[in-house]
């Protein structure tokens, strides 16, 4: 049967997606599923590994399904993934031995102070490009071993295995036949040198991890091995984490180019080429997706909590009856009435990297209605997506003239033009703004020749493009105004807890 199609494995952070692709790029279905986020302490966050499998699996037999094709047309699968999140499973059983520790929990916030008070700080960010953060996969692993049963000894006899949501897919999707990851994965685990390209013994060592417990790593333009539809044999041919997947499916392939997503957190990267470049400011260095068999590097800045901040107002707030709503409450109101919301629910990232920040709403007053609040959780996504820009430019040395953006949280009109207000330079959207799911399907379709290079960039197009409408004096207002805000919510939780 006639291969005609691409399908992209979308694990993400609150929900898996499955799209299907056709031989012109254009997404035939779609399929998503939501599942369920345990916070068991103030700061932990957990995700159950089999319900993040089945969610997947799911979903991808539903897309077919509504599409109505079979394995057998299927040309190959990618998959991109929630980054750093831990998961550890028994290689006779392929059962979890302890939930997934997900990337946003801040549990090991106390392992991570201890290695910097050992002068272990320099080491990590030299050899994996990484700022010591609970952020990153290290940590989590090592808490596990601590926290299950002989957790260490059973690692060190090779009962156990560790992976990045990728790998524990590949696993599931193959029978255990594939245990592997791919480069940008292996780059966010703080455990795996971006300059050998190998898992590193020093850090492994220090932190208790037995070698034999990790994936092999691969390209993330690689034929990973085969996974079972239905009882078709499809090829695994792209892997790439969800940021550099999106990289990848906006076409950002070049030295200096530059985009942002927006998804539960915020992630900007810049494309520095074949040469990793060591941030001043705050940001961390990457390994990019790539598919002509080059290694390329970038900066990454992280906003923890983008998207997630409107879930919060829909969820726990109740302010909002649908995520979609919130746009239209902003535009209510001419602007914040001065209120400055800073969603640090799980500390801040990029470029603070404060992991006892915690959430802040300031500038209230009799007047401040629901409006303003909502007006306010959008603006400081923005906000933060500037601070992000603003340290690349920095480590770059010259001015960032146009950002590319993606993501759900794209689609909101007013976010966007908030966006481009606040930094002063032109926002553009795709026409396909969900880039994560179209990067890992250029990946695939590239590895096994469905697509080539030249009709991919021929064939993006530019769905919208923002033009800033604020003025210089009113954006560096509303800038302070940020920065003091910010600049309250930093060492809270330690603060709290020393009292």
């Amino acid at each position: 049967m006639e291969k005609k199609y691409i399908i992209a494995l979308d694990q993400g952070t609150t929900s898996s997606r499955a799209v299907i692709f056709d031989r012109d790029q254009k997404v035939v279905r779609m399929a998503q599923r939501e599942y369920t986020q345990y916070y068991p302490k103030e700061g932990w966050v957990e995700h159950d590994p089999m319900e993040i499998f089945a969610t997947q699996y799911g979903v991808l037999v539903d897309a077919m399904l509504l599409a109505g094709i079979s394995a057998e047309e299927v040309a190959a699968i990618g998959i991109t993934n929630q980054r750093e999140t831990t998961i550890v499973w028994e290689k006779n059983t392929g059962r979890p031995v302890y939930n997934a520790i997900v990337w946003q929990c801040r549990r090991t916030a106390p392992l991570c102070e201890q290695l910097e008070a050992e002068g272990f700080g320099e080491y990590i960010h030299a050899s994996t490009g990484l700022l010591i953060d609970a952020y990153f996969s290290a940590t989590k692993l090592s808490w596990i071993l601590d926290h299950i049963p002989d957790g260490h000894a059973r690692a060190e006899r090779g009962e156990l295995m560790f992976g990045t949501v990728d790998s524990w897919l590949m696993w599931k999707l193959s029978g255990g036949e594939i245990f592997a990851t791919d480069y940008t994965n292996a780059s966010r685990t703080m455990m795996f040198n971006i300059h050998t390209l190998d898992w590193d013994e020093k850090i492994l060592s220090r932190l208790g991890i037995p070698r034999c417990m990790l994936p092999e790593v691969k390209p993330s333009s690689s034929v990973f091995g085969f996974a079972h539809v239905d009882g078709v044999a499809v090829p695994i041919a792209g892997v790439a984490g969800d940021q550099q997947a999106a990289l990848f499916g906006q076409c950002c392939w070049q030295e200096g180019q530059v985009k942002n997503t927006y998804g539960t957190g915020c992630f900007l990267l810049y494309n520095t080429g074949s040469r990793p470049v060591e941030s001043k400011n705050g940001l961390v260095t990457t390994i990019a997706a790539s598919a002509d068999g080059s290694l390329q590097y970038a900066l990454e800045g992280s906003v923890f909590t983008g998207g997630a901040v409107v879930q919060w107002l829909r969820d726990e707030m109740r302010f909002i009856g649908e995520s979609a709503d919130s746009e239209y409450y902003a535009r209510k109101v001419q602007d914040t009435g001065g209120v400055y919301m800073v969603p640090a629910f799980t500390g801040l990232g990029a470029p603070q990297w404060d992991m006892y920040a915690r959430g802040l709403l300031i500038g209230i007053t009799r007047g401040t209605r629901r409006e303003h609040i909502i007006r306010a959780a959008l603006e400081s996504i923005a906000y933060q997506s500037a601070d992000l820009l603003e340290a690349v430019a920095a480590d770059a040395g010259r001015p960032i003239v146009e950002l590319s953006v993606d993501g759900g949280a794209s689609a909101n009109g007013f976010l966007m033009q908030f966006q481009s207000d606040i930094l002063g330079i032109p926002v553009c959207r795709p026409e396909v703004y969900e880039s994560t799911a179209q990067g890992a399907a250029y990946l695939a379709g590239l590895t096994i020749g469905f697509w080539k290079q030249q009709e991919l960039l021929s064939a993006r197009r530019i769905a919208v493009r923002y033009q800033p409408e604020m003025t210089v004096e009113e954006r560096e207002k509303r800038r302070r105004g940020w920065k003091r805000a910010v600049s309250r919510s930093l060492q809270w939780a330690k603060e709290d807890a020393e009292e």
